[in-house]
C-alpha cells in the first residue's frame, strides 16, 4: 500500500472510521478540521487497540503505553508501527481500522506538521484518553474470563467519564478559543469546565446504552455504590429479567446524566447564533443523546443487549435537518431541549 498522506488521513480515512464524527468534523470551522480530525484518529487507533480482544490485555496495554509515548514525542525507530502492522492490524475485520493501524507512521508525521499549540492540545487530549483506556485494561477482568467486575463509587464513575469524554469537551473547547478567537460568549474556564460536563454526558449515555453489552465483556461502569443501595448486584444486572428491578437504579443515573446535559445546553448557548457550524457540531450529540436517554428511559428490557436503546438513521437525519432549520431560533432550541428534559424527567420520578 502507498504510504498514506495527510490528504487521505485526514479525507477518505476519517469518514471509514468516524462514521458519525465525520458529519460533525465536516461541519467546523476550516482550522479546527486538521487538529480534531487528526486526534480522532489516534484516539480510535488508540481504542482499536485497546478492544482487541484476541489479544491478552497485557499485550495491548504495552502497545497502548507505547503509542503514548509516541504521540508525545518519543522516537523508537519504527518500532510502534511494525508491531501495530504484525500484532493488532491483522486481528481487524474492519479495512478502515486495520488500514488505520498500518498509518500510524503517517499520521504521527502529520502531528508533528501541525502548528505548536495545535499540537500540544492533541498530544494532551491523546494522553488523556489513552489513560481511561489504561484505566479500562487494569480496572476489568479479561474478556474471555467470564468473571465481572465493577467500579466502586460514584467518583470513579466519574473520574472515568472525565478521561473517556469530559476531557474531550476541554479540548473542544481549547480548539474552538485558538480558531474562533472570541466566538464565546461566557469566560473561557467556564467553557471549560461546561465543557467538561458536556462530555460527561455523552459518556454517561454510552455507559447507561451498553449496560449489558458491557456487563457480558466483564465490566460493570454501574458503582457498588449504586448497585448496593438499591440492592443490586453486577451478576443480577446479566439477567435481562432484572431490568425492572434495576429501574430505580437506572433512573438515578439518568438524573446525573441530564444535570450533565444541562451544561451541555448552556455551553452550546454561549455560541452566538452567528456561529452556525460550532452551534449544529454542539447540538446534534446533545440532541441525539437525549434522545437516546429518552428511549433508555422507556426501554422496559434496558438490560437486554439485543434491545439496546439506540436512535435509528432516519431519526438522525431527522434531527440533523430540524436543528439545522433551528439553528439560529434560540426559543425553539430550548423549547426542544428542555421537552426531552422533561420527556426523561416523567419517567425517572
Amino acid at each position: 500500500m502507498p504510504t498514506p498522506d495527510r490528504a487521505f488521513l485526514l479525507g477518505p480515512l476519517l469518514k471509514g472510521v468516524s462514521r458519525s464524527f465525520y458529519l460533525t468534523l465536516r461541519i467546523l470551522p476550516a482550522g479546527m478540521r486538521d487538529p480534531v480530525g487528526l486526534a480522532y484518529l489516534l484516539a480510535r487507533a488508540a481504542d482499536t487497540i485497546a478492544d482487541t480482544s484476541l489479544i491478552p490485555p497485557a499485550q495491548r496495554l504495552q502497545l497502548l503505553l507505547a503509542l503514548r509515548e509516541r504521540v508525545n514525542g518519543i522516537d523508537d525507530n519504527g518500532a510502534l508501527a511494525q508491531r501495530l502492522a504484525v500484532e493488532v492490524a491483522g486481528q481487524q475485520t474492519d479495512s478502515n481500522e486495520k488500514v488505520l493501524l498500518e498509518s500510524i507512521g503517517p499520521a504521527l508525521d502529520v502531528l508533528a506538521q501541525l502548528a505548536k499549540r495545535d499540537r500540544i492540545a492533541v498530544q494532551d487530549i491523546v494522553t488523556t484518553l489513552t489513560e481511561g483506556m489504561e484505566f479500562d485494561l487494569r480496572t476489568f477482568p479479561d474478556e474471555r474470563s467470564g468473571e465481572v467486575a465493577a467500579l466502586p463509587a460514584l467518583a470513579d464513575l466519574d473520574r472515568y467519564t472525565y478521561l473517556v469524554a469530559g476531557c474531550v469537551g476541554e479540548f473542544w473547547t481549547t480548539m474552538t478559543d485558538a480558531h474562533a478567537p472570541g466566538v464565546m460568549q461566557a469566560p473561557v474556564d467556564t467553557m471549560l469546565r461546561r465543557g467538561v460536563r458536556f462530555g460527561k454526558a455523552l459518556q454517561l449515555v454510552n455507559v447507561l446504552r451498553d449496560c449489558g453489552k458491557d456487563l457480558r465483556i466483564g465490566r460493570c461502569y454501574l458503582p457498588t455504590e449504586v448497585l448496593d443501595r438499591h440492592g443490586l448486584t453486577p451478576q443480577l444486572l446479566l439477567d435481562a429479567a432484572n431490568s425492572t428491578r434495576a429501574v430505580p437504579m437506572r433512573n438515578e443515573l439518568l438524573r446525573i446524566a441530564l444535570d450533565h446535559f444541562r451544561e451541555a445546553s448552556a455551553y452550546t448557548f454561549a455560541l452566538p447564533r452567528t456561529a452556525i457550524r460550532l452551534r449544529l457540531a454542539c447540538l446534534w450529540p446533545i440532541l441525539i443523546g437525549l434522545e437516546t436517554l429518552a428511549l433508555l428511559a422507556e426501554n422496559d428490557a434496558w438490560l437486554d443487549p439485543a434491545r439496546a436503546s439506540k436512535v435509528d438513521r432516519r431519526s438522525v437525519y431527522r434531527i440533523l435537518a430540524r436543528s439545522t432549520g433551528l439553528v439560529m431560533w434560540d426559543g425553539q432550541l430550548h423549547r426542544w431541549i428542555d421537552g426531552l428534559i422533561e420527556r426523561i424527567e416523567d419517567r425517572t420520578r
